[in-house]
């Protein structure tokens, strides 16, 4: 079968690379769109300037980086157009769906259950609560585990601001941390 209009074959080990990064880029999608169904849209399109674009990736490069690069991007652009889109709202549409709206107000995907049960309540919490572009910055480093140099090219900020980002976003997480745990009463032991 011929490839579809736009595409061009790419080689075996550029697509099996590249799709083994699957699992991180929706995590990072999800962290950005924080939808699921935006998240999966998001990975897609990445998915798709990415092996459109395959002939003008360097071999031997990063191409995870690359893909996070792309992915990165295209979430900025969407952010960017969905400012300047306006909003129509048509009320029968609000109604019927809020009818088949599911108990807990979003649906529950294999991820966001993945997601959830991985991280405690409260290190997702105190990550959920964190600034967008402080929370960028530490996941990337710290879950992701890129460079600085790989995150200052994802997110086109120079390599000074990503370490300011990971530390002050560091230092809000240990500090809502404290804050939580100070928060809840340690159960006292008695001696019998």
């Amino acid at each position: 079968m011929a490839p579809a209009k736009g595409l061009r074959p790419v080689s075996a080990a550029f697509e099996a690379e590249a799709l083994a990064s699957l699992d991180s880029l929706y995590r990072a999608a999800l962290r950005l769109t924080r939808v699921p169904a935006d998240a999966e849209d998001l990975v897609q399109e990445t998915y798709l300037k990415a092996f459109r674009a395959a002939a003008s990736f360097e071999p031997g490069t990063n191409l995870r980086a690359w893909l996070f690069t792309i992915l990165h991007n295209t979430a900025r652009n969407r952010a960017r157009d969905r400012a300047r889109d306006m909003v129509a709202v048509d009320s029968d549409v609000v109604d019927q769906a809020t009818d088949f709206a599911p108990a807990t107000g979003q649906p529950e995907t294999p991820e966001t259950l993945l997601l959830r049960d991985t991280l405690a309540p409260e290190l997702q919490a105190a990550i959920d609560g964190l600034p967008e572009a402080f929370r960028q910055a530490v996941w990337l480093r710290d879950v992701e585990e890129f460079s600085y140099a790989e995150i200052a090219e994802m997110l086109q900020i120079p390599i000074g601001t990503v370490m300011s980002r990971i530390s002050r976003g560091r230092r809000a997480l240990y500090e809502a941390l404290n804050r939580r745990t100070a928060a809840t009463p340690v159960p006292s032991r008695q001696s019998a």
